[in-house]
């Protein structure tokens, strides 16, 4: 006989929005049976921090409230096992699990529940309404309420909606959809359960699938390895079909950071040539962009294959697979900054290039153009290009768990691999962090990994190596 599916809706009032900053100040949970409620719990949260002053306009929960309330640690092994075996459920899911989450990661227990969303599950039962809000869907629905923006009140108005959307099978069908995230038991692979999926943690990290023989079909990477294998399953494209065929056996590494994530899969990728990958298999790159300055003094590049004994000889700013890659790389700078195709190696002339003649070139080619104006645009070019960094240092991001950092180091221009410390181990210099980092092969894909994720976090801790 089936096991009755459980949930527990919750509620939550806290300091702020950010859950990495904010922390709770109450917590409301009901347990649920799918048709009634079999027990409550709620309790106010000493923060150990301030409430700002409109957080306590707008709950009413001040600082003298929660001074004797009991710390998140206190009431942690309650919410356990108030929430085992159960669907988390919320309106706005995200914001309270994620919460709730972090309260328990900032005490070394990771929190994982299969999740039920009351705003999506409301789009879906009920179309066309003007707002999903829970203010909104309370008024349209008539909800008795006693204090809004407590998080009893709210928890209990959450249930009301909840068996409101139940009554209707076709809804039930519906919230089972979104709690197995979307994915058909009957299209999972043989060997792979809906309970193993749930059981994949949120975190980030490199994720393998392995065929029935054990080898390695697939490597990937997210920041959430739990939602990103189950789209891969949910997935009906070719690639999806390929992996539900094949897949018998999923594996993980845990990184904390994304970009200790995208480098080791890159690696990965290159060392296992798993069968599904296309991207990233290339482990040989023997065709470089270089760049020189002819007699007048201008800028040029030029795309070519080089021998390694020969490569002392060339001031190269980029490597690649094939020749075609480089000059592709090389033309759409050309267009993007209107250089000299001549002086880029595209077109082959004494006199002017024909895009001088369709007025995308400045006339550098016939000397219309001063070298310092035309050597302004190619300096840009050239740092656009490059996939060699000219120092060596060491770049910090978040690590595994709270009290961990990660370590990625650059050194002789290229990635040369990563590690983990304990962030106390910042204050005993360097070489305390040399020290964490293991080996690996850096590339230019490697290069380009760092660069990119470099310019969209420009907050992040670097070290130079002296």
């Amino acid at each position: 006989m089936t096991k009755k599916k459980e949930y527990t809706i919750i509620d939550i009032e806290t300091t702020g929005g950010r859950a990495s900053r904010d922390k709770i100040t109450e917590i409301a949970i009901i347990r649920h049976d799918g048709e009634k409620i079999i027990q409550t719990f709620e309790t106010l949260i000493n923060p150990e921090c301030y409430i700002p002053y409109g957080i306590t306009q707008l709950t009413g929960i001040t600082q003298e409230m929660v001074a004797d309330a009991p710390k998140f640690y206190e009431v942690a092994k309650e919410i356990v096992e108030l929430t085992e075996g159960a669907v988390f459920v919320a309106h706005n899911v995200r914001f309270d699990y994620t919460f709730i989450r972090e309260e328990f990661q900032r005490l070394g227990y990771t929190f994982s529940r299969r999740q039920l969303c009351t705003v999506r599950l409301t789009k879906q039962a009920f179309p066309g309404l003007r707002s999903y809000s829970l203010e909104n869907l309370i008024r349209h629905f008539q909800i008795q309420v006693d204090a809004r923006h407590r998080a009893m009140a709210d928890a209990r108005a959450t249930t009301d909606l909840f068996e409101l959307i139940l009554e209707k099978k076709e809804n039930q069908e519906t919230a089972d959809k979104i709690i197995n995230l979307g994915i058909k038991a009957s299209k999972l692979p043989n060997d792979i359960t809906l309970e193993q999926i749930h059981s994949l943690p949120e975190a980030c990290g490199v994720y393998y699938f392995h065929d029935q023989d054990g080898n390695v079909v697939y490597v990937g990477k997210s920041i959430n390895i739990k939602k990103r294998i189950a789209e891969h399953f949910a997935d009906m494209t070719e690639k999806g079909t390929r992996l539900q065929k094949r897949v018998w056996d999923i594996t993980y590494e845990l990184t904390g950071s994304e970009l200790v994530a995208l480098l080791l899969e890159s690696h990965e990728i290159k060392r296992l040539s798993p069968a599904i990958n296309r991207a990233q298999r290339m482990r040989n790159f023997p065709f470089v962009i270089h760049y020189y300055y002819n007699e007048a003094g201008y800028l040029c590049f030029d795309a070519a294959k080089v021998l390694a004994k020969d490569r002392k000889r060339y001031k190269i700013i980029a490597e690649y697979p094939k020749l075609s890659r480089a000059k592709g790389h090389i033309s759409r700078m050309l267009s993007e900054y209107e250089l000299c195709a001549r002086y880029c190696n595209i077109q082959i002339s004494q006199s002017a290039c024909f895009n001088y003649h369709i007025k995308q070139c400045h006339g550098a080619c016939v000397e219309i153009e001063s070298v310092e104006s035309y050597n302004e645009r190619a300096e840009e070019v050239k740092e656009r290009l490059s996939t060699v960094f000219e120092e060596d240092f060491l770049l910090i991001d978040v690590g595994r768990t709270s009290e961990e950092i990660s370590v990625v180091k650059v050194e002789f221009g290229k990635y040369a691999g990563y590690g983990y410390a304990a962030k106390e181990d910042t204050q005993q210099g360097l070489e305390a962090l040399l020290d964490v980092i293991k080996p690996f092969p850096g590339n230019p894909e490697t290069t380009k990994i760092i660069q990119r994720f470099m310019s969209q976090h420009p907050t992040l801790t670097t070290l130079a190596i002296t």
